[in-house]
């Protein structure tokens, strides 16, 4: 008994090559770049009275395309378009500017910008590098640890030396802290804090010296040594599932050739 193969795509497959068609795809990215353009525009109380009406309608018009995107590809993957991360966070995002604006607060109107982020999405390149980022998280883990021992050290070594002297400044481990974060981001270090405390304290110096080549130079380097570790493991693992992907592909390319001269070989029985 033969049976016949039908090759022929299901309407799911039809919508997915749909969406993920590069012409497509490049129609979303200008959606989402011209609405961000808008959002920018909307910020202006001139424009928004001359053209507040026409903005809007652009507005929920983009908004429009971005929920029938989203809701085709709920359509055709089900419950599996919640196990992809990227798509999650597009429903979110998008989700986020349909609530309501009239329950109290602007910051939902404001978040509408949120949608410039599906961006990331859009464009492998930036999406590849904030999986890098994501995928650092666990190693800047560790130098974020390192940093905070060198950060209470020094703020409670400062917080005893230099407090009764300078309170607004070095007053409480708090005050400590935040004078330290100023000192590493090297923002008027020397004028408003180091110079006037080595005037009672003349051998300061040597404390922020030793503080700023340690918080500033080390401990960021080591910041981005891990992200550069980081995104080097993540371009290697996407050429290595590429290279994976087009074997896979070879191989039900092979398959289904098979498949069809096996039917056409059992039709030749057949007769």
């Amino acid at each position: 008994m033969s049976h016949s193969i039908d090759a022929s795509p299901t309407w799911r497959q039809k919508i997915e090559y749909f969406i993920a068609h590069d012409k497509v795809q490049n129609v979303l990215i200008f959606l989402i770049l011209l609405n961000a353009i808008i959002l920018g525009f909307e910020t202006s109380p001139d424009i928004v009275q001359q053209y507040g009406h026409t903005l809007s309608l652009v507005d929920h018009g983009i908004l429009g395309i971005f929920i029938l995107e989203i809701g085709l590809l709920i359509a055709v993957r089900g419950l599996s378009y919640f196990k992809d991360p990227w798509c999650v966070f597009d429903f979110l995002v998008v989700g986020v500017s349909l609530v309501p604006a009239n329950l109290g607060s602007s910051v939902f109107r404001s978040l509408r910008i949120l949608r410039m982020l599906r961006f990331i999405n859009k464009v492998q390149s930036i999406k590849k590098v904030a999986a890098g980022l994501i995928t650092a998280i666990p190693g800047l883990g560790a130098v974020v640890g390192l940093m905070l021992i060198l950060y209470y050290v020094t703020a409670v070594f400062a917080t005893n030396e230099f407090g009764q002297s300078y309170p607004d400044l070095f007053g409480n481990i708090g005050l400590s802290f935040f004078t330290l974060f100023q000192i590493m981001t090297l923002d008027g270090w020397s004028d408003s804090v180091a110079r006037p405390v080595m005037q009672q304290f003349p051998y300061a110096w040597i404390f922020f010296i030793i503080f700023i080549l340690l918080a500033t130079f080390i401990v960021v380097n080591l910041f981005l040594a891990v992200i550069e570790e980081s995104l080097i493991s993540e371009s290697e693992d996407n050429k290595l599932i590429k290279a994976l992907s087009e074997h896979v592909h070879t191989l039900e390319n092979k398959l289904n050739q098979q498949n069809l001269m096996l039917s056409e070989l059992k039709d030749l029985l057949k007769k």
